[in-house]
């Protein structure tokens, strides 16, 4: 699981420990495990929010886990055409490669570390897919993907498009370099990452190291999650046990724990955990298919303008795609 890595973390800025006399940990109130399913043309997906309720994951609306998997040559998928309305896609890779495309003149290739942050707005069709020589040769694919809400106010606002490169991300350490964490967005210890969010939000991948624990202040006006891409930990002062593919949701307070079990299994020597936390936007969300609205006259609409070909078209110049099946010989780029 590379993203981004560094040989010493102990070079890196440290995150102050929050001062245990002053500090309230947030408890865990809850712990789901995300069912596993497939998305666009047949990719593998775990569902990260599964099992909460809209009101936990508030400003969140869905995140999926894609992967982690090994594809043999001919299996990699992505998706086709297709629209968005009223939130924020934002794509992270962790190992592997994603292309990207949408009707607004926005895209790019990302891998190991890369995020690509699409506000969709009022509109717009994208597409996300494996290039040529990685349908043709297979390999590790793995990443996620998450949809931030927006308030009413920024739901027509025009579509953007956010190329976060992974030399881009902010790292910073543990005091004791037992942990490394990536600053996606919003802000660490007064280290702001590199997306530029609607939504006052901090999104962190952190890589905690066997034994080793990461207590991080945390707006006490945020909700806080938690979730395992891999390994084995607990998490909150009551140190409630966590592993791959599990969410953890966090009641109030202005810190959170998390900490890795002394032993890890060999594929997954340390507990890698995605940390996300946001200011709740309080508003009606009404959630169907690719658009995230206040009212069901509005997803109507949505369907009707996409109908209609008002979120936008497909560029004449359109990123190369293979079908499920389709083997381009290409050579890598």
């Amino acid at each position: 699981m590379p993203a981004v890595t560094v040989d010493d973390l102990l070079v890196l800025p440290k995150v102050p420990r929050p001062d245990p006399a002053t500090a309230h940990e947030r408890p865990v109130a809850a712990v789901s495990t995300a069912p596993a399913g497939l998305e666009g043309e047949g990719f593998p997906v775990y569902r990260a929010f599964a099992g909460p309720s809209i009101t936990d994951i508030d400003p969140f609306v869905h995140m999926d886990q894609m992967g982690e998997v090994d594809y043999a040559a001919g299996e990699p998928k992505g998706t086709p055409w297709h629209p968005h309305r009223g939130f924020e896609t934002v794509t992270y890779i962790i190992d592997g490669v994603f292309d990207h495309q949408d009707s607004n003149g926005g895209g790019g290739r990302i891998t190991n570390g890369d995020t690509q942050w699409m506000t969709a707005g009022a509109g717009i069709l994208h597409i996300e897919a494996p290039p040529d020589f990685l349908v043709a040769s297979g390999g590790l694919f793995h990443g996620v993907q998450l949809w931030v809400n927006l308030p009413a106010a920024s739901k027509w606002n025009p579509p953007r498009y956010q190329d976060l490169r992974a030399g881009e991300t902010t790292l910073l350490s543990s005091p004791d370099g037992g942990a490394l964490v990536r600053v996606i967005a919003g802000e660490v210890a007064g280290y702001r990452g590199p997306g530029s969010t609607f939504t006052p939000m901090t999104m962190v991948h952190a890589t905690v190291s066997p034994g080793a624990e990461l207590v991080l202040s945390w707006r006490a006006d945020f909700n806080a999650l938690a979730y395992v891409l891999a390994g084995r930990g607990v998490a909150g002062a009551e140190r409630r046990s966590l592993s791959g593919h599990q969410l953890a949701v966090f009641g109030p307070g202005d810190a959170l724990r998390v900490a890795a079990d002394p032993r890890q299994d060999s594929r997954h020597p340390n507990l890698e955990v995605l940390l996300l936390g946001g200011r709740p936007i309080g508003e009606p969300v009404v959630h169907y298919g690719p658009f995230v609205m206040n009212t069901k006259e509005e997803i109507a609409q949505a369907i009707a303008d996409y109908q209609a070909g008002r979120l936008g078209q497909i560029p004449a110049s359109e990123l190369p795609h293979r079908h499920p099946g389709d083997i381009d010989r290409a050579t890598p780029d």
